[in-house]
């Protein structure tokens, strides 16, 4: 039953972004077009280092001002929901990776340190293959990505607070080759 709740939702959800990918998709076309004459007319740093600026320009994932340079998907205690915040997150990266049909990633998926290492593993589980969900409703081939959990083990916050958890609370999107 929560199965098929959860695939609804999905779908659901799925349904309202794509209308707002339509909206969306000229804004993400319009500020990389946008960037190479911003950086062409800075002058010293565009004629120092012209590799790296060129690199930064035609690669979105590099490029901070680019919606794909953010890479984690947070969750609530307990939960492998994907929240409506990050739905235009995840969404970006869909589409990235539906133009880029040799893009490959693994969506890592971690907890607090509240639970057993057993239950943490199985957990971050559900929250990378709950991204992985989200992504393929959106068209990317699952054969694309791969799920991985690191349960407990790699949290981002040391700290022993609810700060620290909200923190550590992710899945982590990485695409290969970094």
């Amino acid at each position: 039953m929560k199965k098929a709740a959860l695939y609804l939702a999905v779908a659901v959800l799925a349904g309202a972004c794509a209308s707002k990918e339509v909206q969306q998709e000229p804004a993400v076309a319009d500020r990389s077009s946008a960037v190479p004459p911003t950086t062409g007319s800075t002058g010293a740093s565009s004629t120092t280092r012209p590799t790296t600026m060129d690199t930064m320009r035609g690669n979105p994932l590099t490029d901070p001002n680019s919606p794909l340079s953010k890479r984690s998907v947070y969750f609530d205690f307990d939960s492998n929901a994907v929240k409506d915040e990050y739905r235009g997150l995840v969404q970006a990266h869909s589409r990235y990776m539906t133009d880029k049909r040799d893009s490959r990633i693994r969506i890592e998926g971690n907890c607090d340190e509240r639970g057993s290492r057993e239950y943490n593993l199985a957990l971050g589980q559900r929250r990378a293959e709950a991204v992985k969900k989200v992504m393929t409703v959106l068209g990317v081939s699952d054969g694309r990505i791969e799920t991985t959990s690191y349960g407990e083990e790699k949290p981002v916050a040391m700290g022993h607070d609810e700060s620290s958890w909200a923190q550590n609370r992710r899945a982590d999107i990485k695409y290969s080759g970094e």
